[in-house]
């Protein structure tokens, strides 16, 4: 068992179509040059390679920009189960910086050893741990990969050799069975992390979330949340209040196919949840497998106390075919943001014969100029507005698809009236894409930066920060519903997080991942800069990274004061792609946008490299 705590280096083959280029002058152009007719496959870059763009003096260079990009979503196979000493390369430990752990995942790996890549958001999750000793003075860091089921088929134990047999959702496999493929639900626990009621777990879109030993990052299994010894008594339960008949049919239809053929979940489990910490809640969502291929939509939502007990779940049926990502709630209500689909006949047939991923099955359905919101009661007997028909949604004047949601809240009158903000980044139907996000074109198993970074003009399409307004009179009507930006920062902008403490509660400060657009060939992706947002006076100031260097998320660590909400740090991992680097850096919040807000940079050894990360968690000791 010792053996397999070390840290361990297993075979790598480098696989790559693409010779080394010849640099060009700089361009205007988020394009691979003429000269580049092939992209990197995902997978470690050759050493000459490497040295070839390091070279390169100049950062607006499309080459330079084209493998920056690349580098971004190198394989890392490397795992480290014993805690490794992170060197301090920049500033000090901040003296009163709490002791805790920061958990970060994402994908690891994107390429086999049998000539097939996956999409990144298929790739097996590799889970990351930076753990603050506030006594010592020291961050060490560990990374394991979740042994999910999945996993366990496609890696070989005693060789470290992968062979993907799981299509994945947004993926075709080339080197592997294609035609006849039922793997389709490849649950990679790779999307967010949680720890709560003193227990770890990694959460993927669409199944169980797997729970991690903490101390040692060694998988213990799937945990099935939703189902099971959890599920709430039949009077618990919140009833389905739209019916259809021929839905109904269909759904029971379905149901044993998908689970019985597809292995999908009943409920599917979102990898989005909550923390209520007025009441010590967490908030967990479901939608029913079914829905995928039907037009109407089944929601449950599940509350646990700090025990991991489960208090309360309630199911809404809504009349309509949604996808639902990220999602909110106040005091009184779940909040969600109605991204439309539709079901794709052609591309259903393509997806099922193995031709194109299954994620093709489906496409977005922009019908409508406007954005429903569906306000769902949380407490129903306790509903302040229990005339209002939560069936029908509130109509946001502007048409958008929402990726997260940082934050909302809701203030009520002396009059009765109720006030409902939102903030959160919304990107337009005409840019958001399920088959190319990330820019990943699965018919070459390449990624193209060029979906990331439209041409001058089309900026407006790509996410922004949003702030939603809705106004409500006592009995629940809508009085004025507004959308508008967030503050005066209009650059591409994911990934808001609040400080956690304020969150379903009013809130001043939301701080994301955006673009300095210093680049050239990559002006609005990948992130390289933390802005911070002030809700009050919309301003804005930012922490930008240093040349070709890149970030994730980041999180905000309250320093333990409730009352002080911008009391804290940031951090947030910086890929230094140029130099095969990452490094987590500690910003003062409260000095963002001034010289002195880095105060801190650790480093993490080369050959622990990881490639992006997607959603990670604070946790205190």
């Amino acid at each position: 068992m010792q053996a397999s705590r070390a840290c361990q280096i297993l075979p790598t083959k480098l696989q790559t179509n693409a010779s080394p280029p010849k640099l060009a002058p700089p361009t205007y152009n988020p394009q691979p040059p003429n000269k580049l007719p092939r992209a990197l496959s995902i997978t470690a870059p050759p050493p000459e390679l490497t040295t070839t763009v390091k070279e390169n003096k100049t950062e607006d260079d499309t080459v330079a920009a084209f493998w920056d990009y690349q580098f971004l979503f190198v394989s890392q196979r490397a795992e480290t189960a014993e805690p490794v000493t992170l060197r301090l390369v920049d500033g000090a430990f901040p003296h009163d910086f709490p002791s805790g752990t920061y958990y970060l995942t994402g994908p690891g790996l994107f390429t086999d050893d049998h000539g097939s890549t996956v999409h990144p958001l298929d790739g097996h999750g590799y889970l990351r741990a930076f753990s603050f000793d506030a006594r010592r003075r020291r961050v060490e860091f560990m990374a394991r990969y979740i042994e999910t089921e999945a996993q366990a088929e496609e890696r070989d134990p005693l060789t470290g050799e992968w062979r993907f047999t799981h299509r994945g959702p947004f993926s075709v496999l080339k080197g592997g069975r294609m035609m006849g493929n039922t793997k389709v639900m490849k649950n990679v626990a790779n999307t967010s992390v949680l720890r709560w009621g003193g227990r770890l777990f990694c959460l993927w879109e669409g199944g169980d979330p797997y729970e991690i030993q903490a101390p040692t990052l060694d998988t213990l299994g799937r945990f099935n949340v939703v189902g099971g010894p959890n599920t709430p008594p039949e009077n618990n339960r919140g009833k389905r209040i739209f019916t259809a008949d021929f839905l109904d049919v269909a759904a029971q239809i379905l149901k044993p196919v998908l689970h019985g053929v597809f292995k999908m979940s009943p409920k599917r489990l979102l990898s989005h949840y909550k923390i209520d910490t007025k009441r010590n809640r967490l908030l967990i969502m479901s939608c029913n497998a079914e829905d995928m291929l039907l037009p109407r939509s089944n929601f449950t939502f599940y509350e646990f106390d700090g025990n991991f007990k489960l208090v309360q779940s309630q199911e809404f049926s809504i009349p309509d075919h949604l996808m639902i990502h990220d999602w909110a709630f106040t005091d009184s209500h779940y909040i969600l943001f109605g991204n439309r689909i539709k079901l794709d006949v052609a591309g259903s047939m393509a997806a099922v014969c193995g031709l194109s991923p299954m994620i093709s099955a489906l496409t977005l359905n922009p019908s409508k100029p406007t954005s429903p919101i569906y306000l769902l009661p949380r407490f129903p007997n306790a509903q302040p507005n229990k005339l209002r028909d939560w069936r029908i949604p509130i109509q946001a004047p502007s048409q958008m698809w929402v990726l997260h949601v940082g934050n909302a809240f809701e203030e009520r009158g002396k009059d009765g009236n109720l006030h409902i903000q939102i903030q959160a980044s919304g990107c337009s139907y005409r840019w958001f894409n399920f088959q190319k996000m990330f820019g990943y074109d699965w018919q070459s198993g390449k990624l193209d930066p060029s979906m990331m970074n439209p041409t001058e003009g089309q900026q407006k399409l790509l996410p922004h920060l949003v702030q939603v307004n809705i106004s409500m009179d006592k009995n629940g009507n809508c009085q004025k519903c507004d959308t508008s930006e967030l503050s005066d920062w209009d650059k591409p902008s994911d990934f808001p997080v609040i400080n956690q403490e304020f969150s379903g509660k009013k809130n001043r400060y939301v701080y994301a991942a955006t673009s300095s657009g210093r680049r050239r060939a990559l002006p609005h992706f990948p992130f390289d800069t933390v802005v911070k947002l002030d809700n009050v006076d919309r301003s804005s100031c930012t922490w930008s990274t240093g040349r070709r260097r890149f970030i994730g998320e980041p999180i905000f660590i309250a320093k333990g004061d409730d009352q002080n909400e911008d009391g804290g740090y940031v951090l947030v991992v910086e890929y230094a792609v140029s130099t095969q680097r990452c490094y987590l850096v500690v910003l003062d919040s409260t000095l963002i946008g001034k010289h002195n807000a880095l105060v801190a940079r650790f480093e993490v050894p080369k050959h622990l490299n990881f490639p992006l990360g997607f959603h990670g968690f604070w946790a205190p000791n």
